[in-house]
């Protein structure tokens, strides 16, 4: 693994958040958290695109639009959540002579992980550490099956370049215990505490929150975030 940077109120660790509109909530916890850690920092709010994706450039292009968030805050961190309205055949931006045969066929696969790798690279070429949060488990079991190959095909890319990218698996995060959906699962206290959003498909505020946590151990394990104290 790389050596832990460190970082301090003096210079700070700088985030960028975005993604669809699964990334909305988990991103606003995120960015409460930040706010009480005086090493870290993030330069606006959550870059939230509601019902874009990688499948679809022509509806909003991150392919064009991280590039330019990047060279504009030059974050040190970036946390992305995309493929909640990817879980379809029907693909834009293909290259010259290059064609899908439909979702998680072959084609469609190659593609996908194409993209996944291209946003991952762009990430890391900067020097910064990329957290890819996963699809969640949701109340539709064949989304739920769908999702599973968008998963898939991020941590296959995440898989090729570590240190660089961290998977962050949320799927169990929201099961029950028969390893199904749970719209409620219990707190440490064994209260029931609503997780999920009406749509059996979004996050409700206490997801969000458990999510940020997961996401900041991977930074605290990625960069020395506290030494500054001693």
């Amino acid at each position: 693994p790389p050596k832990r940077e460190k970082f301090s109120p003096d210079r700070k660790l700088r985030i960028y958040i975005a993604g669809d509109s699964l990334a909305v909530v988990p991103g606003q916890s995120l960015l409460r958290a930040i706010g009480g850690r005086s090493s870290m920092e993030a330069p606006g709010e959550v870059d939230g695109r509601i019902a874009s994706g990688l499948e679809r450039p022509d509806v909003f292009n991150w392919f064009e639009h991280i590039p330019k968030q990047m060279r504009k805050d030059k974050p040190r961190a970036v946390v992305l959540m995309f493929g909640g309205n990817d879980d379809h055949g029907f693909m834009t931006g293909l290259p010259p002579g290059r064609q899908v045969d439909g979702f998680a066929t072959p084609s469609w696969t190659e593609e996908y992980r194409r993209r996944v790798g291209g946003i991952m690279d762009t990430v890391t070429r900067r020097g910064a550490f990329l957290v890819w949060v996963g699809l969640p488990i949701t109340n539709d079991p064949t989304q739920t099956a769908r999702f599973d190959t968008i998963n898939g095909a991020v941590l296959a890319e995440a898989a090729k370049r570590p240190g660089r990218v961290a998977y962050l698996d949320t799927y169990f995060f929201f099961a029950g215990e028969d390893g199904g959906y749970s719209e409620y699962l219990a707190s440490g206290s064994g209260r029931l505490v609503k997780m999920r959003a009406d749509d059996g498909v979004h996050f409700e505020g206490a997801a969000g929150d458990l999510i940020a946590r997961k996401v900041l151990a991977l930074l605290n394990k990625r960069y020395d975030l506290t030494s500054w104290r001693r």
